[in-house]
């Protein structure tokens, strides 16, 4: 266990069961943060919690069962938190969702669905946290989108979009609260090994663990930067793409993606 005092002393996680969630709970309860770990799942939170013990960061990882998309939830987790607690130096809004698309299966409830986790979730969390980190004068929020958000990608027309209204929201919210003392990030990701990449059925450039994410994504909390992107050469690859004009760009994507 770190014994330097750590930037962040409470953080609160959302989506920290599995995946860059999780492995970013242990990556900073090593540093020595305390992380309250967020997911609809007491089971799996406490596998968290017992994966830490393991590690000799028992009482790092804090479980708190929450589903972010049911009204109130942010509000009454956000109370129970500061009761017990304090308002949390970090939170990382990270709960999210993810379902291909194709042209064949377009339909609403897909893009529905995706919407109300991606993306009006983290706004819901957003609406009950920025107030209170404004109030204090300090305070920092991270909310997880993704390299997908960059431009339109085959079978990722609900996903994508609903990743590109959230980079789109933080970016307008940032500006105001320049000078606040609270400071918005957005997270892109690539291919990262979880429960939701299992699901696609392509061949993923670039793929990582959940580790090596945490790894980028940690020291980007530590950086001055607004966006936290990885792994660097698909960040960069996607990068180059939405610079490209449309008449390039979709015959490019087409011919590498074989739609």
């Amino acid at each position: 266990m770190s014994s330097v005092m750590p930037r962040f002393p409470l953080v609160w996680i959302t989506g920290a069961g599995t995946g860059i969630g999780r492995a970013t709970a242990l990556s900073l309860a090593a540093k020595g943060s305390d992380v309250i770990v967020s997911g609809r799942r007491a089971d799996v939170l406490e596998e968290v919690s017992a994966q830490a013990v393991g590690d000799c960061l028992e009482g790092r990882i804090l479980p708190l069962v929450m589903d972010v998309t049911q009204p109130g939830a942010y509000q009454q987790a956000l109370e129970h938190i500061e009761q017990q607690w304090k308002l949390p130096d970090l939170v990382i809004l990270n709960a999210g969702n993810h379902q291909p698309m194709p042209l064949a299966s377009l339909n609403l409830d897909t893009c529905r669905t995706l919407m109300e986790v991606n993306y009006f979730a983290v706004m819901a969390g957003l609406e009950v946290l920025l107030p209170r980190m404004k109030a204090r004068g300090s305070g920092q929020i991270a909310c997880t989108a993704s390299l997908a958000s960059y431009r339109g990608l085959p079978t990722a027309a609900a996903y994508g979009a609903s990743k590109a209204a959230l980079v789109n929201a933080c970016e307008a919210l940032q500006v105001e609260l320049q000078g606040s003392g609270v400071r918005l990030q957005v997270i892109n990701p690539g291919f990262v090994k979880t429960p939701l990449t299992d699901r696609n059925t392509f061949a993923m450039p670039q793929l990582i663990s959940p580790e090596e994410a945490a790894e980028a994504l940690v020291r980007g909390l530590h950086s001055s930067g607004f966006e936290i992107r990885f792994p660097r050469g698909f960040a960069w690859t996607l990068a180059l793409l939405r610079r490209l004009p449309y008449r390039i760009y979709f015959k490019w994507v087409k011919k590498g993606t074989g739609f």
